[in-house]
This record gives C-alpha cells, sequence and structure tokens, in this order.
C-alpha cells in the first residue's frame, strides 16, 4: 500500500503534466491563430497590389517554385507568368476596383496553411465603368524562414446559380 504522503505527490505530478500539456495547446492554438490573422491580412494585401498595381510587391508574395492554376490560364503556371492575368487588364486601360473579400475556411498543418475565399473585384474602364467578378481562391502558403510565401493556388468563376 503506498504511503499516504507518495499518494499526494503522484496526484500533485499528474495535476503539473495536465497544466503543462493544456498550456502548451493554448499556445500552439494561440500561434496558429496568430499565422492564421497574418496570412489573411496577406490575402487583403494581395489584393490591394493588384488594385494599386504595385508588381513588385505582389510579386514579393510568391515562393520562387510557386506554381498554380488560374481561371485566366489553360494550364498550370509558374512565377514568372503570375502577372500576366493583371497586365492583360492594365494593358487595355482597365483598372481593378476591389469589392467583397469572404474568407471561407483555412486549415494550417505544420509550415502549411491552405486558405479558401471568395473575390470579387470590378474592371472599370476610363469612365469608371465595368463588370463585377466573383471568384473562389485557393493559395497555399508555406512558411519560409520567418516570411510566408505563396506555392499553390487555383482559382474558378464563382457559378451564377447553385449547381445540382
Amino acid at each position: 500500500m503506498p504511503k499516504p504522503g507518495m499518494t499526494l505527490l503522484r496526484v500533485m505530478a499528474c495535476l503539473l503534466v495536465a497544466a503543462l500539456a493544456a498550456s502548451s495547446a493554448g499556445t500552439a492554438q494561440s500561434q496558429a491563430s496568430a499565422n492564421e490573422q497574418a496570412l489573411w491580412k496577406l490575402e487583403r494585401a494581395y489584393w490591394g497590389y493588384v488594385e494599386g498595381n504595385d508588381l513588385t510587391a505582389y510579386l514579393s508574395l510568391w515562393h520562387k517554385d510557386f506554381i498554380a492554376w488560374p481561371h485566366t490560364s489553360a494550364s498550370p503556371i509558374h512565377k514568372d507568368h503570375i502577372t500576366d492575368w493583371i497586365t492583360s487588364q492594365t494593358s487595355k486601360g482597365l483598372r481593378f476596383k476591389l469589392g467583397e473579400f469572404k474568407p471561407a475556411a483555412i486549415q494550417t498543418i505544420g509550415n502549411t496553411t491552405v486558405l479558401y475565399y471568395r473575390m470579387t473585384y470590378e474592371l472599370l474602364d476610363k469612365d469608371g465603368k465595368g463588370p463585377a467578378y466573383t471568384f473562389r481562391i485557393t493559395h497555399t502558403w508555406l512558411k519560409d524562414g520567418k516570411d510566408w510565401r505563396i506555392i499553390g493556388g487555383m482559382s474558378a468563376p464563382e457559378p451564377l446559380a447553385p449547381q445540382r
């Protein structure tokens, strides 16, 4: 039969281990939450760079080994063509005007995070008129040192009506 003092020590040790585990889980959750907030902020910056036609800042978001399949391309592209969809419009005298940004989901595993959202923008002519477009966006971000960089993505036009 264990001594009364030993039982108390075991209970206290178990409580200490449980408290440390809970604290570690809270710290990990807090870090994940901070990373997620930072990534949503980077996604909003992405669209600000598009609207401001700041291609240098826009390019800084992409990892050197990036590959994606944007809705504007017949096949996947690499970083050397990531601004093509912007310049194809601005070269016609059109400018981007941001609309709604609707986060849908985010998942982080280790140093990789996948974000899903809907984005609406307008392509305006010199008179400030133009159509609005809504797209579903997927971006995969990789923590590269202290910075996050987009390593993959895909976009698709939002359907006008629900599909059955």
